[in-house]
């Protein structure tokens, strides 16, 4: 995993592009601490950055940008290709020449064999540019899970392209603050893509790859990714068989590194089914390493999962180490973690902290249980798909009446009177409710009904049954736009890689070929894939009331009197009445954060 930067313009001369491109590249040298390079061509306009953090072919053989095809092809690439070997010796075999052992030359050398096509033959997590000097082509590419970010800005017959946001600032281009973008944060908890707090900003979409055409400065972005067919499975112990194979695959595939890998262990489902694997895995007679996991707890016994973590260390013969997060060392940190994020989100510290220790035990990359709660049914949002599809049948104007309600979750049936995707979401798991983003940014709630009705979100396909819809409104919405985005931003601020065998191809190709009711209809949450590990899953760890990692966030956030002095409040008399609300126990710690966003940290 790295960070990348670059800039396509021709009207400007390359010196100037170069610095531009060395700011952006040096304001995210957290994210890639290793190396950092540049390529320049003035016949073409474009300067491409990188900053490296190693983790594949450690020599300086794996210095980018990297080039290929007697340098025709050059390539600044962020992520990891887990199939690389397989097509490096489908490569070899078609007549392709190596000079590294890297998964970047990979790249380059597939898009020399088969072009554009060669991007689905990629699986893993990746966001590249990879200039073509022959065909005076560029390309912006995403993965088909959006793992990897990939900003980019096209007008004016320029491009500009970053791993983070804040990255642009470094270049002489105007940016203005995008105008909705306050309703849209205060509504998600988050920027849904493809919107930034930048008007001239947006994420390219996920399987899609954005082509520049230098000589007529014009671009198109196209979907990329191909439908593949996988035979259908509608028996249960088939379903277990093929998830506990693929699975297993996965997370072979993700420990593959050249340098120190571990696991994140929690103590949940997830993280405990990953461990185990991957110290099977390591345990064998042909591994050279050992494993390596991470846990955190705190001195408050009602959020540690410790006792369940010693439970799953029993059976490991790796190397485990668990760090204790006291309300003095939260209060030391919170601050960078707050500066750290890129973008607004009412969540992500406890990203922040995690990696921070991974950092401390010296891993430059750790496996994450991200994807297996939207996948298999761990949320509440499955159970409540039935009522959603009941209320949505009473008319818009009962809906509407909803605001009167005192409680939060009945105040949010508003939202369904959109009758689409979003207001579906935000029944789920809306932050604030119109009526208060209204009074909190002093604007009507037929405006904020505009905005969040007309979003460029694409709707929830129709033939979807309940668990579906539930699996899909929580993969594109929440995953995508809150726990990958908020995963990657907090974990590159240690260097460190998180990598996710849930959100592997094979394993989601193998899901969408099940039957819904062997998903989600067994008799406890995420039945499938428990059923499929309880040969070394303990059940202690599963037959018990989920926790989620959670910090305990409300306690120690309404002691802290200067975080919450500093929200700007004083033009606002109900954000202060909100903070004061918080300070007595009578609102959630997400809200005050998503309220520092706002009023503090994302002002303009």
């Amino acid at each position: 995993m790295c960070r990348i930067a670059g800039i396509i313009d021709s009207s400007r001369p390359i010196d100037l592009l170069q610095n531009e491109v060395k700011g952006m590249c040096t304001i995210m040298a957290h994210g890639g601490p290793d190396d950092e390079g540049f390529y320049a061509n003035d016949c073409d306009g474009i300067v491409m950055g990188h900053r490296r953090l190693a983790l594949i072919d450690l020599s300086p053989k794996g210095h980018q940008p990297m080039f290929y095809h007697n340098g025709k092809l050059v390539i600044s690439f962020n992520g990891e290709i887990y199939n690389y070997l397989l097509l490096k010796k489908e490569l070899q075999d078609l007549g392709f020449q190596f000079k590294t052992e890297s998964d970047t030359e990979v790249i380059l050398a597939s898009y020399a064999a088969w072009g554009v096509e060669s991007f689905d033959k990629f699986k893993g997590m990746f966001a590249f540019c990879l200039y073509d000097a022959d065909r005076r082509h560029s390309y912006l590419v995403r993965d088909p899970s959006g793992i990897k970010p990939l900003y980019f800005r096209a007008i004016e017959n320029h491009l500009v392209f970053s791993s983070e946001v804040k990255a642009f600032a470094e270049t002489d281009y105007i940016y203005t603050e995008h105008p909705d973008w306050k309703i849209l944060f205060l509504a998600f908890g988050h920027l849904p893509e493809p919107y930034t707090t930048f008007s001239e900003v947006m994420m390219l979409a996920k399987g899609h790859y954005l082509t520049w055409q230098h000589q007529s400065d014009t671009f198109e972005i196209k979907n990329y990714v191909q439908q593949h067919s996988i035979k259908e499975i509608t028996n249960y112990q088939e379903a277990k068989t093929t998830v506990q194979q693929s699975l297993y695959v996965s997370v072979k595939k993700h420990l593959l590194s050249d340098a120190k890998i571990g696991v994140f262990l929690s103590g949940g489902i997830d993280s405990s089914i990953l461990t185990l694997l991957a110290d099977k895995i390591l345990a064998e007679p042909t591994e050279l390493s050992k494993l390596n996991t991470v846990s955190i707890n705190f001195e408050e016994t009602a959020f540690s999962e410790k006792v369940f973590q010693d439970i799953v260390v029993q059976q490991l013969h790796g190397n485990h180490s668990e760090y204790t997060i006291t309300p003095a060392l939260f209060s030391k940190h919170f601050p960078a973690a707050l500066k750290a994020m890129d973008q607004p989100s009412a969540d992500g510290i406890n990203s922040w902290f995690v990696n921070y220790f991974a950092k401390e035990n010296g891993l430059k990359a750790v496996l994450s249980g991200i994807g297996a709660d939207e996948l298999f049914g761990g949320y509440p949002s499955f159970k409540r798909m039935g009522w959603v599809k009941q209320l949505k049948r009473l008319p818009k104007f009962i809906l509407r009446k909803s605001l009167r309600f005192k409680k939060a979750s009945l105040k949010r049936a508003y939202y369904l009177s959109y009758r689409n995707t979003v207001g579906e979401y935000l029944f789920l798991r809306g932050i604030f409710t119109p009526e208060e983003i209204g009074r909190l940014l002093s604007c009507s709630i037929a405006q904020i009904d505009q905005v969040l009705q007309n979003i460029s979100i694409s709707p929830i396909p129709n033939h979807l049954k309940d668990g579906e819809r539930a699996s899909w409104l929580e993969c594109n919405l929440y995953m995508q736009n809150q726990l990958l985005k908020d995963t990657d931003t907090m974990s590159m601020q240690h260097g460190v890689e998180v990598r996710v065998p849930f959100l592997d191809q094979h394993l989601l190709g193998t899901l969408a070929a099940m039957d819904a009711d062997l998903k989600f209809k067994g008799n406890y949450a995420k039945s499938l894939l428990i059923d499929a590990f309880t040969d070394i899953l303990p059940r202690s760890i599963w037959d018990r009331k989920k926790m989620g990692f959670t910090f305990p966030f409300q306690h120690w956030l309404r002691k802290d009197e200067h975080f919450l002095h500093s929200i700007k409040t004083s033009e606002n008399t109900f954000a202060s009445t909100m903070v004061d609300d918080f300070r007595h126990g009578n609102l959630h710690w997400s809200k005050v954060i998503a309220l520092y966003q706002v009023f503090t940290r994302f002002r303009v």
